[in-house]
C-alpha cells in the first residue's frame, strides 16, 4: 500500500503527544498539595484523587488499541488532547471536590490513550526490523523523560507569582498548540476501516508468546513504579537521606533513564534487541544489590543511576516485538499488553505498602531483585524464542 503520509511529521506528533503526557502527569503530582490545601481535603478525599488518576490511565490503556485499529490515529490523537484540555480546566477551575474528580479522570484517561497510542503509532510507520521499531519507540519514551525532568522546575518558577489555577489554566490552554499540530497532519489509514475482527482480537487471551510479552512488561512496570513511588521513602527512612537529597536522587534516576533511552536509539539499530535486553536486566539486578549493599551517598547515587539504565530498555524492545507479532492488530495488541502492564505496577506498589507497613521499607531492594529476577526468567525462558522468530521472519 502506498505510503499517504510523511513519516517525520507523524513521528514528530507521536513525540509530541508524549512530551504533552510527561508535561501533564508531572504537572498534576506538582500541584497536588495545593489543591489539598485550597479545597481541605481530608485523607480518604485525597486518596480519591490519586486512585482516580491511574484509573483514567488504566481505561485509556484498555481503549486505545481498537479505536485506532477502527477509526484511525487521528481522531485518538485530538479526542486525547482535548479530554486532557478539559480536565485541566476543570481542576483549574474546580468548585469542589465532584469536579476535581472528573478532572483527573479527564486526564488519566486521555494521557494512559495518548500513551499507548503514540508508542503503536510509531511501531506502525517503523516497518522493517524489530530493532528499528525498539529504537525508535527508545526515541519516543525520551521525550516523556523530557517532560517529567523538566515541568517541576517550571511549575516550580511559575508558583512563585501564579496560584496554581492559573498555572493550570494557562498550561491547558497550551495544550491546543500540539491540538492544532495533530488536526493539520495525516497519518497511516486505520488497518480495519469497516469492522474490527472480534473473534482474533479475543483470541490474543490465549496467545501464548503476546501473554508472556505482557507478563514481562507486568514486572517491568511494576519495577518502574515502585522506584518512582518508593525510593524517596526508602532513602529518608533507611539510608537517612534528607527529603531534598531524596528528590534529587529519585530525579537522577528519571535523568539515567531517558538519557539511556537517547542512546538505544542509535545502539537498537545496530545490536540485537534481545541482547540489549538481558543487558539491561544485568544492570537492574546490580543496581538493585548495590542499593542494598549501599553505605553511602556514593552507593545509592550510583544504584539509581544503573536501575535507570536497566529500565531503559524494556518497554521499547518487548514492543517492538509485540509489533511483529500482529501486524494487523497492532493497536489492540498494544492495548492488551499496556493493561498487564499497568497492572502490575498496581498491583506490586499495593503489595509494597503492605511489606513496608508489616517490615518495614528495608525490604525495598528485595522487591526489585524479584522484579528482576522475574525479567530475568521470562526473558531466558519466552522473549528468547519469540526473538529468534522475529530474527527468522526477517531474514525470510
Amino acid at each position: 500500500m502506498e505510503q499517504n503520509y510523511d513519516f517525520r511529521k507523524v513521528f514528530a506528533a507521536a513525540c509530541l503527544g508524549m512530551l504533552l503526557f510527561g508535561i501533564v502527569m508531572i504537572s498534576l503530582g506538582s500541584v497536588m498539595p495545593s489543591i489539598i490545601g485550597k479545597y481541605g481535603l481530608d485523607a480518604l478525599q485525597a486518596g480519591s484523587l490519586a486512585s482516580i488518576l491511574p484509573g483514567g490511565i488504566l481505561l485509556g490503556s484498555l481503549v486505545f488499541g481498537p479505536v485506532v485499529d477502527r477509526y484511525s490515529y487521528r481522531n485518538l490523537m485530538l479526542f486525547c488532547t482535548l479530554f486532557i484540555i478539559l480536565g485541566m480546566e476543570s481542576i483549574a477551575f474546580a468548585p469542589g471536590l465532584p469536579a476535581l474528580q472528573a478532572g483527573f479522570f479527564l486526564i488519566g484517561f486521555g494521557g494512559g490513550a495518548i500513551n499507548g497510542g503514540t508508542n503503536a503509532l510509531v511501531a506502525d510507520i517503523s516497518e522493517g526490523q524489530a530493532g528499528k521499531r525498539s529504537a525508535n519507540l527508545s526515541l519516543l519514551g525520551v521525550f516523556f523523560g523530557i517532560g517529567a525532568l523538566g515541568m517541576p522546575s517550571l511549575m516550580a518558577g511559575l508558583a512563585a507569582v501564579w496560584p496554581f489555577e492559573r498555572i493550570l489554566a494557562f498550561l491547558g490552554a497550551a495544550v491546543f498548540i500540539p491540538f492544532a499540530y495533530f488536526l493539520l497532519i495525516r497519518y497511516p489509514a486505520a488497518k480495519h476501516a469497516q469492522a474490527i475482527p472480534l473473534k482474533e482480537s479475543f483470541a490474543m487471551i490465549r496467545d501464548v508468546p503476546l501473554v508472556m510479552l505482557g507478563l514481562f512488561l507486568f514486572f517491568q512496570s511494576a519495577l518502574e513504579g515502585v522506584v518512582n513511588n518508593w525510593t524517596a521513602t526508602f532513602l529518608q527512612s533507611e539510608k537517612n537521606a534528607g527529603a531534598t537529597e531524596a528528590l534529587v536522587a529519585l530525579s537522577i534516576f528519571v535523568a539515567s533513564l531517558t538519557l539511556t533511552r537517547g542512546l538505544l536509539a542509535i545502539v537498537l539499530r545496530s545490536f540485537s534487541p534481545f541482547y540489549v535486553l538481558l543487558a539491561s536486566i544485568g544492570l537492574l539486578l546490580g543496581g538493585a544489590g548495590l542499593l542494598m549493599a549501599g553505605v553511602s551517598t556514593g552507593f545509592y547515587i550510583s544504584a539509581l543511576i544503573l536501575l535507570g539504565m536497566g529500565a531503559a530498555a524494556g518497554f521499547p524492545v518487548i514492543l517492538g516485538y509485540v509489533s511483529g507479532l500482529y501486524t494487523g492488530l497492532r493497536g489492540t495488541a498494544f492495548s492488551f499488553v499496556f493493561f498487564i502492564a499497568l497492572m502490575g505496577n498496581v498491583i506490586i506498589n499495593y503489595i509494597t505498602g503492605i511489606i513496608a507497613h508489616q517490615y518495614g521499607m528495608g525490604k525495598f531492594p528485595w522487591i526489585l531483585l524479584l522484579c528482576a529476577g522475574c525479567l530475568l526468567l521470562i526473558a531466558a525462558t519466552s522473549v528468547s524464542r519469540i526473538a529468534r522468530e522475529s530474527v527468522k521472519t526477517t531474514d525470510s
